[in-house]
């Protein structure tokens, strides 16, 4: 009997190896699986240091890219001007005859040179849109007329270039594209202070102009806001209300799966294509003004409505269902449901695609090319059919131009271009944080 109840005991007690705080037997790793893992942290290390190459090499060539642009186009900022004292004659402000004026006083600076050649060599330091800032002096008060007054006026592209470093006075005369002769007068004029630099503010308020020191982004900036003007007011409520459509409203069939492919091809479609579009029907069919923001207002609205269709689609098809079911719960119409808590719930990403296609607008070149809006325009756009271009051709135009002081205005223009383009992306961003909904 002791033995059968001291079996029944041996029984119910668990051994150690079944016991729960018995410690795990550690498990016996083979060599080749040893092996293995090595290899295959091995492969990660050096995947995450590929990728941090990577990072690298893009960081530094963005730097090189844009310490270039700003090392070339920062000068831009600043012109050259010239101090003359100008006695104004009478007769010849009343003929609107300038220069003359203009060029004896730089002559009475200069009372050793009286022979033709030095003259002429003195002629070439003024630029030749001085008599015209003369001129809107004199209309802003006409009172100016046989008086004698100091101006500062605007010199010639090749001595704001020698200025600022741009041409090596070590380079023989004939390599160097500036004679002896101008740099010596530039440099009497810069020992007695007559020359001097200040803010460029033509670079902002003038137009194009095949001078160099005369050339301006202003009427490229008023073409583009006046395009994406245009753009904005077609495409933005269009696009939001096919998006509604199609997300809330549009029966799931074959027409619609078609409008959907269709609508995800176009936003692919290369912006070419939508110039030659613009070519064909705006300006060969119906024969709208040729240069005119409004048609390049047309020709972006079409590139860049399959984008806000696309964003405001997704940003309606994150909104939670439950909202749309509450809201129907309640007595809400669809109609309703949509208006006053579905578009104003998606609003954010709304936002951030629409401003992401007018970014994508602002930046075009290739469509606005095919619609002729590569014309030089002198003179600022005041309307929609005005003759106008924008920035990103502007750009492209001048980038083709000979002249050495061309160069620091195409960086001038692209740094412009991309403080648009970064202050648009990061009204983007601020908005969607503002905005954004967590569910």
């Amino acid at each position: 009997m002791t033995d059968l109840v001291e079996r029944d005991a041996a029984a119910v007690t668990p051994s150690p190896e079944s016991s729960p705080a018995a410690p795990a037997k550690p498990r016996v790793r083979s060599e080749a699986f040893a092996r293995r893992l090595r290899a295959r942290h091995a492969a990660e290390r050096r995947f995450r240091l590929a990728g941090a190459a990577a990072v690298a090499l893009a960081a530094m060539m963005l730097v090189v890219l844009l310490g270039s642009i700003v090392a070339k186009g920062s000068t831009a900022f600043w012109e050259t001007r010239i101090r003359l004292e100008v006695t104004l004659d009478p007769a010849e402000v009343a003929e609107r005859n300038y220069m003359p004026m203009l060029r004896r006083a730089l002559y009475a600076q200069f009372p050793e040179v009286s022979d033709r050649a030095g003259r002429r060599v003195l002629n070439d330091l003024l630029s030749s849109g001085a008599p015209y800032e003369l001129e809107a002096m004199v209309a802003r008060d006409p009172a100016l007329a046989g008086t004698t007054l100091t101006v500062w006026v605007r010199a010639d592209d090749q001595i704001d270039q020698l200025v600022k470093g741009r041409y090596r006075r070590d380079l023989p005369e004939s390599e160097r594209g500036l004679s002896d002769a101008k740099i010596a007068a530039a440099d009497a004029l810069l020992a007695s202070g007559a020359l001097a630099q200040g803010f460029n503010t033509t670079l902002f308020t003038a137009g194009d102009s095949r001078e160099p020191e005369q050339a301006g982004i202003g009427g490229a900036v008023v073409g583009s806001l006046l395009t994406l003007l245009v753009t904005m007011g077609l495409s933005v409520p269009v696009g939001i209300a096919a998006a509604v459509y199609l997300e809330e409203f549009a029966p799931r069939n074959r027409w619609t799966d078609l409008i959907e492919v269709n609508i995800n091809n176009l936003a692919a479609v290369p912006s070419i294509i939508f110039g030659l579009l613009g070519l064909a029907v705006f300006l060969g069919f119906f024969g709208m003004p040729r240069s005119a923001p409004l048609v390049g207002g047309l020709v972006m609205a079409l590139m860049t409505l399959p984008v806000i269709i696309i964003a405001s689609r997704a940003a309606l098809k994150a909104v939670p269902s439950s909202i749309r079911e509450a809201a129907l719960g309640i007595g809400a119409s669809p109609l309703q449901t949509v208006l006053h808590h579905v578009l104003p719930l998606a609003m954010p990403g709304i936002l951030t695609g629409t401003i992401i296609g007018m970014v994508r607008a602002l930046g075009e070149t290739a469509p606005l090319l095919m619609i002729g809006m590569v014309a030089f325009i002198v003179d600022v756009p005041q309307g929609l059919t005005d003759s106008a271009t924008v920035l990103p051709v502007q750009i492209y135009m001048w980038a083709d131009s000979p002249e050495r002081a061309f160069t620091e205005r195409t960086s001038a223009a692209i740094l412009i271009l991309l403080g648009i383009l970064i202050l648009l992306n990061g009204t983007a961003v601020i908005l969607r944080k503002i905005f954004e909904r967590r569910w």
